[in-house]
């Protein structure tokens, strides 16, 4: 199941609860993001 992040509170929230309504139960917001897992840093050459 993804996970998305709220954008002006930071409060995670899953898929299925995005599926019904898609705004922030905690501020009402509908701007969200998928927080990445890790990060791969390459050095340039």
């Amino acid at each position: 199941m993804a996970t998305y992040k709220c954008f002006k509170c930071g409060k995670k929230t899953t898929h299925s609860i995005l599926q019904k309504k898609f705004l922030c139960s905690n501020c009402g917001s509908k701007i969200f993001y998928k927080p990445r897992k890790f990060v791969v840093k390459i050095k340039a050459v």
